[in-house]
């Protein structure tokens, strides 16, 4: 027989409800206890749901190129109310010219009559104006052919052929064709199909795509021991900006045997860089990277990998965190409003921080200026961490308090900039040198062996720091494979000044 179902507390009125029995009562009572219980649920989920599409590259670490969904806004240009182009009053550039020395022919124009009375001119123009036209003449490949003859004895017939181990089993390419497949696989990124096209498209070198890999690998071993030094180096200076990203790595070598994912990590100094693969992003490949005797101080996002260092060492990137304070501001109640205060004191900071840089604001008057903000945004951190959660909870005002925890563990590491000179608050330095690491990633989608994870890594050493240097990539790539070719070190990628003799 069914039970009977227990009525609505709809149907129920006040009257019936004083005579409705009391297992009537705790049902519904228990009722109204699990819907409620689900409401807050599924309103917790909301607003988890919604947070998360509305993460664009303003409050997350998406990159521009994804803000592509429809409840993005992108940030609104402010009308200066003035046209595009160069204003009035624009000093302009005139186009750069070649020395005269390097002009194979010079075309001299006088002119014959006055452009007034019509009188015959006559005298020189110390300073004439000048207009230079560049060419680029067709390019022609330079081919040495080596031609071994055999001859046969007349005395007992055996024929000898001219030999020369060097010559016969050498590269049949010359360094600067090295140092051009180099470039163009490295600098410029160009897959093994594109860069045998353009060697014969430019210069009418023919080469097979088994040999531009086999040249980007003669390239990448001649400034392996340069780049070694260049990690010595950074290992060395006072301060370093580090980085990473994802960069697959197959197993074509079977180096990879469990397909386990490869990072890029950069570490970068004013004028040299260096990068390195690794099939992991752990704190060991960090301590690997720094080395055991490292002083300096390291500028870094707070990924965990960095927690083994002290706040000392440390400087967290503040632009990293005002895309975390964006996010929190967005929440809805007090997470909201907290994020809110924490933005506006972000903002106070940078103020000064602009009148540091363009000289109107001294540094001991920073570091007065600055304590106040430090003090209120630590106490607004405190008071977000202080809310009540549940252990497990994922509300947008758990991940607030979450959040503002871990940044009292590093909160030292925030101001590290406002008291040591130097030290710069963002760490856009070493965003900025993986941008090319990423669009060779979404080229290539990653490399296929150790080998070709070492290529990318090295030409990446090579092209940033040279870059950094004002120095000719080609040319020193030259110079490299010329050096491992005759058994000499490489040249060094070092500032001249810190290269030793």
């Amino acid at each position: 027989m069914n039970e009977p179902v227990p009525p609505s507390i709809e149907s129920i009125s006040d009257c019936d409800w004083a005579q409705t029995p009391d297992s009537v009562k705790r049902y519904l009572l228990g009722r109204i206890e699990q819907l409620e219980r689900q409401y807050e649920e599924l309103k917790a989920e909301n607003a988890m749901l919604r947070e998360q599409i509305g993460r664009n590259s303003r409050n997350s670490s998406k990159p521009p190129s994804h803000d592509q969904h429809k409840g993005f806004k992108p940030k609104a240009k402010q009308e200066k109310g003035k046209p595009r182009g160069a204003q009035f009053g624009h000093i302009g550039h005139e186009a750069k010219l070649y020395p005269l020395e390097a002009c194979q022919t010079v075309e001299e124009h006088y002119p014959e009559r006055c452009i007034n009375c019509g009188a015959r001119l006559q005298g020189e123009d110390p300073d004439p104006y000048r207009v230079q036209q560049v060419e680029i003449p067709p390019v022609l490949p330079v081919v040495k052919e080596h031609r071994f003859h055999a001859r046969s004895c007349a005395c007992c017939g055996v024929s000898t052929r001219a030999w020369d181990e060097t010559v016969i089993n050498g590269c049949r390419y010359g360094e600067r064709v090295v140092a051009s497949v180099g470039i163009l696989s490295g600098q410029y990124r160009q897959s093994h199909r594109m860069v045998q096209g353009l060697l014969s498209e430019l210069f009418g070198v023919e080469v097979s795509v088994g040999s531009i890999n086999q040249l980007r690998q003669e390239s990448s071993i001649s400034v392996a021991a340069a780049v070694l030094e260049a990690h010595q180096y950074v290992q060395q200076q006072a301060q370093v900006n580090m980085d990473e990203t994802s960069f697959a790595q197959g197993n074509n070598d079977g180096n990879n045997a469990k397909g386990r994912k490869g990072w890029l990590w950069v570490m970068v100094t004013p004028l040299v860089s260096y990068f390195a693969v690794f099939l992991s992003r752990s704190s060991q490949v960090c301590q690997q990277l720094l080395g055991e005797t490292f002083t300096g101080i390291i500028g870094s996002d707070r990924y965990s990998a960095y927690h083994y260092l002290s706040s000392q060492q440390r400087q967290i990137c503040w632009a990293h965190l005002k895309r975390d304070l964006t996010q929190i501001a967005e929440r809805e109640g007090v997470a909201g409003e907290l994020g809110q205060a924490l933005l506006e004191q972000q903002r106070l900071l940078f103020e000064h921080w602009y009148r540091v840089r363009d000289g109107t604001l001294s540094r001991s008057e920073f570091t007065q200026v600055v304590q106040p903000i430090r003090e209120q945004f630590g106490q607004l951190l405190r008071e977000g961490a202080g809310y009540e959660i549940a252990p497990k909870e994922k509300t947008p005002l758990a991940k607030t308090v979450r959040t503002c925890q871990q940044l009292l563990k590093v909160e030292p590491a925030l101001w590290t900039f406002v008291t040591i000179e130097g030290i710069e608050p963002t760490n856009n330095a070493a965003e900025q040198a993986l941008r090319p690491a990423v669009l060779w990633r979404k080229n290539s989608f990653g490399s296929q062996s150790e080998a070709g994870s070492l290529f990318v890594s090295r030409m990446l050493t090579v092209t940033t720091s040279l870059r950094a240097q004002n120095r000719s990539v080609l040319e020193y790539l030259v110079q490299a494979c010329r050096a491992s070719r005759q058994g000499l070190p490489a040249p060094s990628l070092l500032p001249i000044q810190d290269c030793t003799p």
